[in-house]
C-alpha cells in the first residue's frame, strides 16, 4: 500500500539539502521498524518517492514523501513511531494511505505558499509596499530565468498566483510544477532588482506553508486533503 506523510522541517535541519533530508528519512524509517517495501534486483532500496525538494536554508510545516508499505498497523501507530525517532527540527504532521489511482508526491506538485520575511541587514525602501504592490500588479513581468543548461524569457506574473503583502511579511502562492517552478526568493530579487535595492547575502527568511496539488475542477488542494 502506499501512504503519503506530511512533516516539517524548522530549526537547524534546515540548512540540510535535499538528498541529506532523504537519506535521513531512510534511516528513520529503518530505526522506527517500518514495514516499508523495497525494490527488487541486486541493490534493493526502499520505495519512497519525495514531493518538491526545499531550498536550503527554507524552513516548511508542509513537506511530503510517500512510502509502499507491506503493512500497517494504523496511521497513529505510524506517526507516533517516526517521531519517536526523529530529531529536533523535523516532526511528521500527518499521513494518509492513497488510493491506487493517485500520483506520486513529486509529480502532484502543482504549486505551494510561503511567507518570507526580511533580514535586519536589508535596507527597504520606505515606500517598498507599494512598490510591490505594483510590482505584483503589472499585466506581465518579463524575466530570464536561468537553468543549470539554459536560459529563457518568461512571464514571471504568470506563475504568481497570489501575493498579499501581510504586516512586515509577504505572502506568495507560487507555481510549483516540475517544469515551471517559482522560487520566492526569485520574484523577490526580481522586484529588488527593479527598484535598485543592493541585496545583502541571504536577504530572505523563507517558510514553506503547503504544497498543493491541481484536482480536476482546477482547485488547488495540499497533498493530504
Amino acid at each position: 500500500m502506499k501512504v503519503r506523510i506530511k512533516f516539517s522541517k524548522e530549526g537547524p535541519v534546515k540548512f540540510l539539502g535535499h538528498l541529506d533530508v532523504m537519506r535521513y528519512f531512510q534511516k528513520a524509517i529503518r530505526r522506527a521498524d517500518i514495514d516499508i517495501a523495497y525494490s527488487a534486483g541486486f541493490s534493493p532500496h526502499q520505495l519512497m518517492s519525495f514531493a518538491a525538494p526545499l531550498s536550503v536554508g527554507h524552513t516548511s510545516c508542509g513537506e511530503y514523501f510517500d512510502v509502499e508499505l507491506n503493512s500497517l498497523t494504523s496511521i497513529e501507530d505510524l506517526t507516533d513511531r517516526l517521531n519517536e525517532v526523529m530529531v529536533e527540527g523535523f516532526r511528521v504532521l500527518d499521513a494518509k494511505v492513497l488510493d491506487d489511482k493517485e500520483g506520486n508526491a513529486m509529480a502532484s506538485v502543482a504549486a505551494a505558499d510561503y511567507l518570507v520575511s526580511f533580514s535586519d541587514k536589508l535596507a527597504l525602501p520606505d515606500d517598498w509596499k507599494e512598490r510591490l504592490s505594483s510590482f505584483y500588479h503589472q499585466e506581465k513581468i518579463p524575466v530570464i530565468k536561468k537553468t543549470k543548461k539554459s536560459e529563457k524569457e518568461i512571464d514571471l506574473k504568470e506563475g504568481i498566483y497570489q501575493l498579499e503583502i501581510r504586516g512586515e511579511e509577504v505572502y506568495m502562492l507560487l507555481d510549483a510544477g516540475s517544469g515551471s517552478n517559482i522560487k520566492p526568493g526569485f520574484v523577490l530579487e526580481t522586484f529588488f532588482e527593479s527598484t535598485k535595492t543592493i541585496l545583502p547575502e541571504f536577504p530572505f527568511r523563507v517558510h514553506r506553508l503547503e504544497t498543493y496539488k491541481r484536482e480536476e475542477d482546477g482547485q488547488l488542494t495540499p497533498l493530504i486533503s
